[in-house]
Order: structure tokens, then sequence, then C-alpha cells
């Protein structure tokens, strides 16, 4: 490329220039060794990662929205602890990625969970670069998932179960028909607050949860126990309009939307009024019901109520001594 110019001193000089120029390139994470016709793996992380906040914005459900807006924010900030930044998105790959784990999983000193969990967005933040031509192949999914130690949460037993009961009967009996939810419906803390009393249907003993509010992005019907049904007409709660949230501000059927907020509330001043452990939460009303149903009713009955899509997904919800046995399998008369 120097033939043209016809002293050595002028070449050095205009070869320095180049190795200047090029230095300054491969600093900011340009690479010689990247395809050309992939010009689109050139775009800036900052940009592309701008296209990605807004599309979280489009998201219906609050929570997954401040939830992935957090990992980013937490992306961000990895990012900006490396000697050079990465600065370009085809640097998002398997070694970045592997690294973020490691500081998600040791600086920050989350749980194995919270890592696998933040593997999973990593894959999905990906398939998202992916689908812009950003990148060509998903990083993420090289990387595996790490042994994760059994959950804290733990369901509640007979006992306890029975005492909530007659607590919240003489103290919160609205709270009650909440836990009463958890308990027979398996309906998430999110969603029971987008439940509205037009949704519940008396004749068929149904509750509806539609596509827009569902985690699953799926419509679905769940049964209503026999005594939720008359708990809620002890309550005197079709009294009130069919747009009326079951939940609403104050636990209390209204027009203003409550938030899964207060469930918590109610169980953090229940548990501590019951002297129960931190294992003990709300969503542990959900395990026991699971729990229970399988046992009496078996799990695939456990399964359809609580909206899965595998039997492998119910059984995650059950402890070894809580897993459902066959009858037939202790009359089973074998050759041996």
């Amino acid at each position: 490329m120097l033939d043209n110019i016809p002293t050595i001193r002028e070449r050095r000089t205009k070869s320095a220039e180049i190795i200047n120029s090029l230095l300054k390139l491969l600093r900011t994470g340009w690479s010689p060794w990247v395809d050309a016709s992939a010009a689109r793996s050139y775009t800036l992380l900052d940009k592309a990662l701008e296209r990605y906040e807004r599309h979280l914005e489009r998201l219906q459900r609050q929570k997954t929205r401040q939830s992935y807006q957090s990992r980013v924010n937490i992306l961000k900030e990895y990012n900006s602890t490396l000697p050079i930044p990465i600065k370009y998105v085809y640097q998002f790959d398997k070694a970045f990625i592997s690294g973020f784990l490691d500081y998600i999983y040791y600086d920050r000193e989350s749980s194995a969970r919270t890592r696998n969990n933040y593997r999973g967005w990593c894959s999905s933040l990906a398939s998202f670069f992916i689908e812009h031509a950003w990148l060509t192949d998903n990083p993420a999914e090289k990387i595996k998932s790490i042994e994760e130690t059994p959950k804290k949460r733990q369901p509640l037993s007979t006992v306890q179960l029975k005492t909530l009961k007659k607590h919240l009967q003489e103290k919160n009996p609205y709270f009650l028909l909440a836990c009463m939810f958890e308990y027979y419906t398996f309906i998430r803390p999110t969603e029971l607050c987008s439940v509205t009393i037009g949704d519940i249907n008396l004749q068929e003993q149904t509750i509806y949860i539609p596509a827009a509010v569902s985690k699953n992005k799926r419509d679905g019907k769940v049964a209503l126990n026999d005594t939720l049904i008359k708990m809620l007409l002890d309550l005197e709660v079709f009294k009130n309009h069919s747009g009326c949230y079951l939940f609403g501000k104050k636990m209390r059927p209204c027009e203003r939307k409550g938030d899964s907020e207060q469930f918590r509330r109610e169980w953090l001043k229940l548990r501590k009024d019951l002297h129960w452990p931190s294992s003990f939460q709300f969503y542990s009303l959900k395990d026991s019901g699971i729990r229970d149903l399988a046992n009496s009713e078996g799990i695939v009955i456990a399964r359809d109520q609580a909206r899965h899509t595998d039997v492998s997904t119910t059984n995650k919800y059950l402890t070894g001594r809580d897993l459902p046995v066959h009858n037939e399998t202790k009359h089973f008369e074998g050759v041996l």
C-alpha cells in the first residue's frame, strides 16, 4: 500500500499514521476478522440496548418491564467496570456473557437461581439482536446453567393452614378470601389483582383468566371450589358490579385496581402474628394447594388447575414427601 511513496522516510511516516489509526479502531472494538458482509454487527451496543428498552415499554406486564429494565441497567453497570468496555453488538459473545454471569453470581453474591435466570435473559436478549440482524447466532446457548439449591419457600402444613384460617376469620376475612383463592385456584398474585367480578361464572363455577393478564399469554379457566363460592356469597361480593376488581384497593371489591404488594404486606403482618419463619410466604399457599390437590385427585388434575403445560412444572412445586404415589403400585403382585 506504500509503494507509491518515493522515499523511505515518507513511507515510515505514513505507516506510523496507519498504525495509529488502526490502534484507535481496535481499542473501540473494531475487528478485521469480522466478516465485512456482517456490517450490522458493528451496530453500537448502546443503540441496540436503546431499541431493546423501547421494546420493553410495549410489554403489558409492569413487573416484567421493571425486571428486564433492571437487568439492562446491571448489564450496563458491568460493562462500565471492564478495562475496555465492549462497544459493538458483535462483542456480545460467549466470553462477555460468561463474565457477566460471574459478576452476577460472585461479585453481586446472587443465588444460583438468579444467575440462571440472568442466563435465560441474556439468551432472550441475544435472540432480540438476531431478529434485528445484529448477531448471527446465540452465544448464551453455549453456556450451561449451574446447579440450584432447593428453594427457600416451604408449603404450609395442615395444622398451619387451619391456624391461618381461624386467625383471619376473626382479623381479616377479605385477606382470608385472597389466601383461599391462592390455595384453591393457584392464580398468581399479579394475575389475581386483575380479576374482575365479571370474570367469575357462578353457574359454571369457573374463573376466567384473559391472555392480557396471564403470565403465559394464553386465555384460561380455573375451577372455583365450593368453599370459595360460599365465601364469596357470605362476603356479598356479587353486590358489586361486574367491572369491579375482586381485590381492588385495600383488598376490597372496587373500581380501583390493587397491586400484588398488598398481599405481601398483609402476609408479613400475618406471619408476625403467628410467629412463622420467612420460609413461609404468600406463595406457599399455592405450593400447599398443589400438593393437597395432587395427593387427593392426582397430579394431572393439579397440573390443569395450575395451568401448567407439563407435569414436570407441577412437580417443581412438590417436595419429595409431597409427591403422590399410585395405589395400584401398593397392590402390584410381581414375579419375585
